[in-house]
């Protein structure tokens, strides 16, 4: 004790007992980091981690996060339930089918209508510097680009929509020909819709997606027709409208649905036929013009330039 207060004064004690528990602590912090782990507390966490993943998936199902354009939701969608179901399903039509899609879309309308219109007003005042700008300038510089910037995510979705629909089109009678071999080879009605969406996945993608939608309603346990009858109108093409027509009709009068398959799969196969013959009696017509404009004016060329050249040199030597 004396060499402790000769060395550290008269505070010496204490500053010793304060560095001996702190001494352990630090080795009683070591010896629990380095103890194993207790096996309840190791269940405890997965448990927990499981948890979070399965809430995480449940918010990405079923679009439950926070939105942040909700609040404003009665400005951005329409009011009227009519015209709101008519937007909604001209989104889904698109391949747009989460719950907030419209609200989305009005609010890429606005945000690109006055992104431009500020862009275009602030090019105005930097072109002007001081000067009063003509209406012209105006209407060219701010308001025309915020008018195509209002229109551009109407003009996206449409030809989203078209493009869906001609995808879908397309791979129509190529989806009815394998669900025929399927319900041929034994296979029942819903199991050849799985076969089917799982086959088109890599050529006809929304096709796959729309029979993949029918799958699993039906496996939810939702009636069969009315899953089909949303399909058609999912879609909005008129042969998947027909075919789902067929299907009902031979569910509800009890015929064979592979015979329906069958004929109405040479029906769209035909079908398919023709619009190619169609495109390609079309062809001659809409080359007409671009073969006028390239053909005709270096036939003139080579045909009156000679003689215009030759005129103008007489009346030059003259």
């Amino acid at each position: 004790m004396s060499q402790i207060l000769d060395t550290l004064g008269p505070l010496g004690p204490i500053v010793f007992l304060g560095a001996l528990g702190l001494a352990l602590v630090i080795g009683a912090g070591l010896l629990m980091l380095k103890a194993p782990k207790d096996p309840y507390a190791k269940l405890e966490e997965v448990a927990k981690a499981e948890a979070r993943t399965a809430s995480k998936k449940e918010r990405l199902r079923y679009d439950n996060g926070v939105d942040k354009l909700e609040k404003y939701s009665k400005f951005l969608e329409p009011q009227d339930e009519e015209e709101f179901s008519a937007m909604r399903l001209k989104m889904i039509q698109a391949g747009y089918r989460t719950k907030n899609a419209v609200r989305v879309y009005h609010f890429a309308q606005f945000a690109l209508g006055l992104g431009l219109l500020a862009a275009g007003v602030l090019v105005v005042l930097v072109q002007s510097q001081g000067e009063d700008p003509s209406i012209q300038q105006i209407f060219m510089t701010a308001l025309l680009p915020a008018i195509v910037g209002y229109m551009l995510p109407k003009y996206w979705v449409t030809k989203r929509v078209q493009s869906r629909q001609e995808e879908i089109s397309n791979g129509f009678p190529d989806s009815l020909d394998l669900m025929l071999v399927c319900v041929e080879a034994g296979q029942s009605l819903d199991q050849s819709i799985i076969r089917v969406s799982e086959e088109m996945r890599s050529s006809f993608p929304a096709l796959s997606e729309e029979f993949m939608i029918v799958a699993h309603e039906m496996k939810a346990g939702k009636e069969k027709t009315a899953v089909l009858r949303d399909m058609a109108e999912r879609a909005g093409v008129p042969d998947v409208a027909s075919f789902v027509t067929v299907l009902i009709q031979s569910q509800q009068f009890g015929t064979s649905i592979a015979e329906a398959l069958r004929v109405y799969a040479g029906e769209m196969r035909d079908k398919r036929v023709m619009r190619a013959e169609e495109k390609a009696n079309t062809l001659p017509t809409k080359m007409t013009l671009a073969t006028m404009m390239l053909t005709v004016p270096p036939l003139l060329i080579i045909m009156i330039g000679p003689s215009i050249y030759e005129i103008y040199v007489q009346l030059y030597n003259r």
